[in-house]
């Protein structure tokens, strides 16, 4: 049998432990952990998996650190330190050792060192970050080589930061950036052979380029597709969620990228859609197929164990709780497992196999 402890964050004072026995298809909630408010995006250490960070999507915003207990629990936070802006919606370690948090509603952000223990932050070298449009809302950071590309839904690019000085950790700046088409809103993304996938929000389309060359080199789209489920009813309003790439394995040798739509207008009595693509050559993508959820609004979802088999999700709003899925066929499908509804809504996870 293998289990999964699972900590979920959401719009709360706490993050949420759960336990997915896959034997079994059983999603059980083991407790709360008390937090700062709203810790609604949180992301594991890449090499201690005892140690959580978690936002605090407040006005002023706050970043947090934890350890997980043996029974996945967390303890008391041990470092919390500014973000020094309003609603930080994302964060995430860097190999370096610092923690990127960015700030949403005021267009800047941090990447913040950590001293020699990775739970202690040491924001005293890591001056705020402010991105150069007339709105900016900066929605997540990814690490590629050498760069961190913020994704800026009010900006339309994908900014390019560089760590300025070798000496002084936390010290980046913007060396350029990768423009996105207008209006469109870029909020994730992800990079797969030198291919950027962008998942834009106000436009609810995936599109795909390869990844220019720094600091400000172009590229032409490659494909410009809209994620929205066919016959939507009448008064949806679609905003995309999240977009994930999962492994290519034996177990399944298809490549595929899955999104969210979150319907923020009247509910589609399926749920919102999970709309997935196969991969192709050149950047090229074609969709696959959409898989009804049964929720409100999926901010988060996160694929887990052996060749990514498994995808965690929930929604901001409604009562659906916590939804498990399993991968089928080559890889691009999804079959129910199970579900948790004592929590109504989560929005980010992070999985640990026991």
């Amino acid at each position: 049998m293998v289990n999964f402890t699972i900590l979920a964050g959401g719009y709360s004072a706490f993050i949420a432990t759960y336990t997915f026995d896959s034997d079994n298809n059983v999603l059980s909630l083991v407790g709360q952990s008390e937090t700062g408010g709203n810790p609604s995006w949180i992301s594991l250490h890449p090499t201690n998996k005892s140690i959580l960070y978690a936002v605090n999507e407040n006005e002023p915003g706050a970043l947090q650190s934890f350890v997980i207990g043996g029974d996945g629990l967390l303890s008391a936070p041990v470092s919390t330190v500014a973000t020094g802006g309003d609603a930080p919606a994302f964060t995430v370690p860097l190999s370096t050792g610092q923690v990127a948090v960015m700030n949403y509603n005021t267009g800047n952000g941090k990447i913040i060192p950590t001293a020699s223990d990775p739970l202690d932050f040491d924001d005293s070298s890591a001056p705020l970050i402010t991105f150069p449009a007339t709105v900016s809302h900066p929605h997540m950071a990814l690490e590629n080589d050498e760069e961190v590309l913020v994704p800026d839904l009010g900006a339309d690019k994908v900014w390019r930061l560089v760590e300025a000085s070798s000496v002084t950790p936390g010290t980046w700046e913007i060396q350029g950036f990768v423009a996105q088409p207008e209006g469109s809103g870029p909020r994730h993304i992800a990079i797969a052979d030198g291919y950027l996938y962008a998942l834009h929000e106000l436009a609810s389309t995936l599109t795909s380029q390869q990844l220019p060359a720094a600091p400000n080199g172009t590229s032409p789209l490659i494909a410009n597709m809209s994620i929205i489920p066919p016959d939507p009813v009448e008064g949806a309003a679609f905003a995309a969620g999240e977009i994930l790439i999962p492994a290519v394995s034996n177990s399944f040798n298809g490549s595929f990228i899955f999104t969210s739509n979150r319907n923020t207008g009247v509910q589609d009595a399926r749920g919102d859609a999970i709309t997935i693509f196969e991969r192709g050559p050149f950047g090229t993508i074609n969709i696959v197929g959409y898989v009804f959820t049964g929720l409100d609004q999926i901010r988060g979802m996160q694929f887990f164990g052996e060749d990514d088999r498994f995808l965690i999700a929930s929604g901001v709003a409604g009562d659906a709780g916590v939804l498990v899925f399993e991968r089928t066929g080559n890889g691009g499908n999804l079959t129910l497992s199970t579900s948790n509804t004592e929590i109504p809504t989560r929005t980010s996870f992070v999985s640990i196999a026991d």
